[in-house]
């Protein structure tokens, strides 16, 4: 009979060896002395109308969320292409935010912009992003990988993203190429809040963004607890004099600041102190903003002036504002409600993830909805307090100008939106990072639809045409012409 103090050290011996293989991330941000730019080059032309500004935010859902968040742009781009303007409305975003499988899109269409668009499919969303993971549950090295810290490192997934879509780029060549602010969301999980790969993030670590490489952000962003490792950025707080933001210590001291913004502030504070913090562990920006809309909160809080992020001249010119969520998240799962025992294991640790991710998506999206109609106000008070001689240097004239000519529409397209059988379908979908190419077209047409169905979008293209047509009613491809006052 074997000796069973012998097999228990044996197996603890083992077991001690496995968890010291747990995938770590060796963290890739270098100091930096100075403050970083803003991800915004202003000198940079900017494409499309200036009447109009739309934002569009991209939940998580691996690459379930990924596909419909590309079917939310080919269906904005569908109904107000023409065959001189083959990207339509999608010239007017200025603000795209991702979360998870949401920020890929995010990530490449903020890089690329919209004449990327066409391609997507067929160079990340039908390939199989898994390619370098470790993904069975049944391999006993790979569970108690992800038991340790987690399965797998950067170099599985943020590997496959440079090969086939960012080849090493970095947010310094974001700013330099595009106009689109992009922000890529993941979440600190020693402060509990959102993390927002920012210049004022940046600036509290006294660290780079010009030089961290997008694939690592999008990585951050999609790094699933147990499934992957955390990314690690070291908080280099000696290499710097940081200075905090006034908005920071009015966040601080101010008893009218949301408490989610006292968090917030906190955060920053901690990441310049290095009794605090070394390092900082980024997981799944979901468990914490599965919107992405967490920097639409630090904009208004930070802002010194009622019209950012706009510029002064921007905040002038502005009529109508979109922002749209694509909403990729399942629906509740009842199955599990049908027996006594359970859920339990995986089960139970992926219901609590969605429960956490489903409450974050619910209070982020009623969060950002008030933020943005204080923006509207604080738009309409801003513009009306302006002389006269300020308005005429940006339009050249008086004519047709209304202060309060400034509507703003926020909608949320999701698979609620759709028709119920298709509805159980696009559930059943795994959130993953490989999907089958059936699989991902449901979701691509899923998002097609939800946005075509979307009232918010619909009164919004209403408002800026003159004819009235509807996008559900538009037939044909075809440009929305701007109302001219």
């Amino acid at each position: 009979m074997p000796n069973l103090p012998v097999l228990s050290a044996a197996c603890l011996v083992i077991l001690t060896g496995l968890f010291g293989c747990a995938a770590y991330n060796t963290p890739v941000n270098v100091p930096n002395a100075a403050p970083n730019l803003s991800l915004v080059d202003r000198d940079l032309p900017v494409p499309g109308d200036d009447e109009i500004w739309v934002g569009l935010a991209f939940s998580g859902g691996g690459m379930r969320a990924s596909a419909f968040a590309h079917g939310m742009l080919e269906g904005l781009r569908a109904a107000t292409a023409t065959p001189t303007d083959t990207d339509g409305i999608l010239s007017d975003v200025r603000l795209v935010t991702g979360v998870s499988g949401g920020s890929v899109t995010a990530a490449h269409f903020g890089y690329f912009g919209a004449e990327w668009v066409s391609g997507y499919r067929e160079k990340f969303l039908i390939k199989n992003a898994e390619k370098y993971m470790a993904t069975s549950p049944l391999n006993p090295v790979t569970l108690v990988r992800g038991l340790a810290g987690g399965a797998n490192g950067a170099d599985t997934f943020g590997r496959f993203l440079d090969e086939t879509l960012f080849h090493g780029a970095t947010f310094g060549d974001l700013r330099r190429k595009s106009r689109i602010r992009t922000w890529i969301n993941a979440s600190d999980v020693a402060n509990n809040t959102a993390f927002l790969f920012s210049a004022e993030t940046f600036d509290a670590l006294c660290s780079d963004l010009s030089s961290y490489p997008i694939s690592q952000a999008v990585s951050a962003s999609a790094a699933f607890p147990l499934a992957f490792a955390p990314i690690v950025l070291t908080a280099h707080s000696d290499a710097c004099a940081y200075q905090e933001p006034d908005w920071l210590t009015a966040a601080r001291f101010n008893p009218e600041a949301s408490s989610a913004m006292k968090a917030h502030a906190r955060a920053l504070e901690s990441y310049a102190d290095p009794d605090k913090i070394r390092f900082v562990k980024l997981l799944d920006g979901g468990i914490t903003d599965n919107f992405g809309t967490t920097g639409l909160s630090v904009e208004r809080a930070r802002a010194e002036v009622a019209h950012s992020p706009l510029s002064p001249d921007e905040a002038i010119k502005i009529k109508r504002i979109l922002f749209l969520v694509a909403n990729a998240g399942v629906s509740r799962d009842f199955g599990w409600t049908q027996n006594l025992p359970g859920p339990g294991g995986v089960e139970l640790a992926m219901s609590i993830a969605n429960s956490a991710m489903s409450a974050a998506s619910r209070t982020g999206y009623d969060a950002m909805r008030l933020e943005l109609a204080d923006w509207e106000r604080d738009l309409v008070d801003y513009r009306c307090a302006l002389p006269a001689s300020a308005v005429r240097r940006v339009r050249g004239d008086l004519a047709g100008w209304d202060c309060r000519d400034v509507k703003l529409f926020i909608g949320q397209a999701s698979f609620d939106d759709l028709p119920e059988a298709m509805q159980t379908e696009l559930n059943a979908i795994p959130t993953r990072l490989r999907l089958s190419v059936e699989q991902v077209d449901m979701a691509i047409q899923a998002g097609r639809l939800a946005t075509r169905k979307n009232p918010e979008l619909n009164g919004f293209l209403r408002s800026i045409t003159d004819g009235g047509a509807t996008l559900a009613a538009a037939g044909p491809a075809r440009r929305i012409t701007p109302l001219r006052n």
